[in-house]
């Protein structure tokens, strides 16, 4: 195994780390650090590795046999609890992230209703659910391209948290729609079942072709790996899998056409960087959390290493702009992995690395992937179970694996068994995570999730505050202050539109589009907004520029 406890990169605690955030990180880990060689563009690439513990980079780290690439910037730790728990779901951990405000359990982009936890600031009753702007919505106001990629279906939680606004997180009609009509210029990752008409779980009840929206928008919409890397495009969807991507593992397993999420970053990059006004780009590792909440070892190591790759994309482009922030962070524990397990109590300073890593290396595939090519009968119970690094299994261990009505559990629990790895749940956790970041004006020490939204605006040269009074203001009361009568249409209970009229005049609002819909003296003509309509259940927001086509 290759040595790596060089001097470039110090292997410090959560606590060393805080202790040093009042020192200069210039220089940190012999990584030299980017000077802004210009006041315009900057750049923002928000990177979000989800449900990722500390114990998962240690293990992928020992995995790999040398360095990660996030390494070298480490700078602090994050706080991650909620409005509501110490523990937080992905959903407000996204926002808070996103929208600089803490929020409650599965929402995406509003403020919070319940406020409970010590140090989280109340919130007027009346605003509750009140959406907020993301970073990215800020950034697009300036002018700046805008990104985002995922290894999930894009309308997942932590994606749309940095590009939609919902009540619930599984709503992906209301966030794909949201996401499509936002003008992202590159979308990448799952999920195109949330974009059509169809059967399937996410299938469009409003019976809206998202893909032909698209198209409409001059989008390069693209399916495969190949047609994303020779894209010359400026806009560019990439719609890779119905759902989710497959795990790096099984990807590289099965020759799957998908692109990987390092090449998906650097694309990206290379495309939004034409813009002369800067760009933000985020990018999520989704599946070691998914991994993590079955115990998959296996899981959790492919997609740690390959978001790794990708933040080593982010920071090969930072390095060379000079006026590039890269910021890497986990949003939550999870599953609370450890090397070291009940089986190793009294004899853990004995136990050399190979003991935890060379079970783990005879596996070819995750979980998931290795047990997508199991038959029905289970009639290939002993090869699976190899593909998982189950080696030398007796007859009545592969016997009780085709009789298991729980064999998911069972085999993770098999081979963490193997390799004296521990986990304490299949859910969240609530520590603080390491936080990376590299460039100017990077946060270092020991920081609330919501800080980091601040930074990055701030870098990228706007006030969210500022920005959300821009986009989002209560339409009934502000059509109302200027003598129109309104009400909600729900003729079509999944298109509802707000409806402002006074005189010859009569505006319409869809719901999660861009758009209004103006009539005057007889005369009708569409225009486009600065973002898009949020209906909360309870009240239509939407932008000043939708309530200046009063006047």
């Amino acid at each position: 195994m290759k040595q790596f406890w060089s001097k470039k990169v110090a292997v410090i605690t959560i606590a060393a780390v805080v202790a040093l955030s009042s020192l200069s990180f210039a220089g940190y880990n012999g990584l030299t650090e980017a000077k802004t060689k210009k006041k315009e563009p900057t750049n923002v690439i928000m990177m979000v590795m989800d449900g990722t513990s500390t114990g998962a980079t240690s293990l992928a780290r020992w995995y790999k046999g040398e360095n990660l690439a996030m390494d070298e910037i480490v700078t602090g730790a994050v706080r991650t609890h909620s409005a509501e728990s110490a523990i937080t779901d992905s959903a407000p951990a996204a926002t808070a992230l996103a929208t600089g405000h803490k929020s409650n359990d599965k929402v995406i982009g509003l403020l919070p209703e319940v406020v409970n936890t010590p140090g989280v600031e109340a919130v007027d009753p009346q605003d509750a659910y009140k959406p907020v702007a993301n970073v990215l919505e800020g950034a697009k106001l300036q002018g700046k391209a805008t990104g985002i990629i995922s290894t999930s279906e894009i309308q997942h939680a932590t994606p749309a948290g940095f590009s939609s606004h919902a009540v619930h997180r599984s709503n992906y009609q209301d966030i794909a729609e949201q996401q499509v009509y936002q003008e992202i210029d590159v979308v990448l990752g799952g999920g195109k079942e949330s974009l059509l008409p169809g059967e399937s779980r996410n299938s469009r009840v409003d019976e809206e072709n998202l893909v032909q929206v698209l198209d409409d928008k001059g989008y390069d919409f693209v399916e495969n790996r190949e047609d994303l890397l020779n894209s010359n495009s400026d806009k560019i969807w990439g719609a890779f899998a119905s759902s989710s991507l497959a795990y790096d593992f099984d990807r590289q397993a099965t020759n799957n056409l998908e692109p990987s999420l390092a090449e998906m970053t650097k694309k990206s990059i290379d495309t939004l960087s034409k813009n002369e006004k800067g760009f933000f780009l985020f990018v999520e590792g989704s599946k070691v959390d998914w991994a993590a909440h079955t115990n998959d070892t296996i899981g959790i190591i492919s997609d740690v290493l390959a978001f790794d790759d990708a933040v080593h994309e982010a920071l090969e482009f930072a390095k060379k702009d000079g006026n590039t922030m890269v910021i890497v962070v986990s949003d939550h524990g999870n599953s609370g992995i450890t090397m070291g397990n009940l089986n190793t109590n009294s004899n853990y300073s004995e136990i050399p690395v190979s003991d935890y890593i060379d079970p783990l290396k005879k596996a070819t595939m995750t979980l998931e992937g290795a047990l997508n090519q199991l038959n029905d009968d289970r009639s290939n119970m002993k090869e699976v179970a190899e593909l998982y690094g189950l080696d030398n299994l007796s007859n009545g261990e592969i016997n009780a694996l085709k009789s298991s009505d729980s064999l998911a559990a069972d085999m993770v629990n098999m081979l963490a068994e193997r390799a004296n790895i521990g986990f304490t749940t299949g859910g969240h956790t609530g520590e603080d995570v390491f936080l990376y970041a590299y460039g100017p004006s990077k946060p270092v020490g020991l920081v609330d999730n919501t800080e980091l939204a601040e930074v990055m605006a701030k870098f990228l040269g706007f006030n969210l505050d500022k920005t959300t009074d821009k986009l989002f203001v209560n339409a009934r009361e502000s059509f109302e202050r200027k003598g129109y009568k309104t009400r909600i249409d729900v003729t079509d209970e999944n298109n509802p539109v707000f409806i402002a009229e006074k005189k010859k005049i009569r505006i319409e609002l869809p719901v999660n589009k861009n758009i209004a819909n103006v009539t005057r003296n007889n005369k009708t003509f569409t225009k486009t907004l600065d973002g898009v309509t949020v209906y909360n259940s309870k009240d239509f927001y939407v932008s000043k520029e939708a309530l200046n086509l009063s006047k």
